[in-house]
């Protein structure tokens, strides 16, 4: 994906974060993985044994430092560094095409083709061995993780040489 794309990707994840941060009284602006619209004909995630929840992947916190915010992650998250993990989410193509080797994984469906439905915390960027069908329905893969604590892109997770497993 191009620079520009993603930068693009990560100014409408902030601006989705912000939004959701408004509808969600109960999480501050730009904390949480995202509003799960209840309108939404997709059922919610439900967490499940031996997949990273979005629950862990959102207590990242940030600070401000000069022109950007710098993650802060808890040791939890610090341990799946270079591990190999399962996320579940729902794919945000990032290609043209039914199949998608490079896209993001988020934790709640987005309602908008143009609009990102969570902040950072509620994204990870998923880098797959084979080409993996979109779908609307929640996808799991399986790859190695990298929690990232300077991307150029702003995004905090990545998980490179993936596959999908169910």
């Amino acid at each position: 994906m191009n620079r520009k794309l993603k930068q693009m990707l990560v100014v409408a994840a902030l601006g989705a974060s912000l939004l959701a941060g408004q509808a969600q009284a109960q999480a501050p602006v730009g904390q949480g993985p995202g509003y799960h619209d209840p309108r939404s004909p997709i059922k919610p995630l439900q967490e499940r044994e031996g997949i990273v929840s979005w629950q862990l992947l959102s207590s990242v916190t940030t600070k401000a430092e000069k022109n950007k915010l710098i993650p802060e992650f808890p040791k939890p998250l610090q341990a799946l560094n270079n591990q190999t993990v399962k996320i579940q989410g729902f794919m945000l193509p990032l290609e043209p095409g039914d199949k998608q080797r490079h896209f993001l994984l988020s934790s709640v469906p987005t309602s908008c083709s143009f609009c990102v439905p969570a902040g950072p915390e509620g994204l990870v960027e998923v880098k797959t061995r084979n080409p993996v069908k979109y779908t609307l329905e929640p996808v799991v893969v399986e790859g190695r993780m990298a929690v990232l604590n300077a991307d150029p892109y702003g995004m905090f997770y990545r998980v490179t040489d993936a596959q999908a497993t169910e």
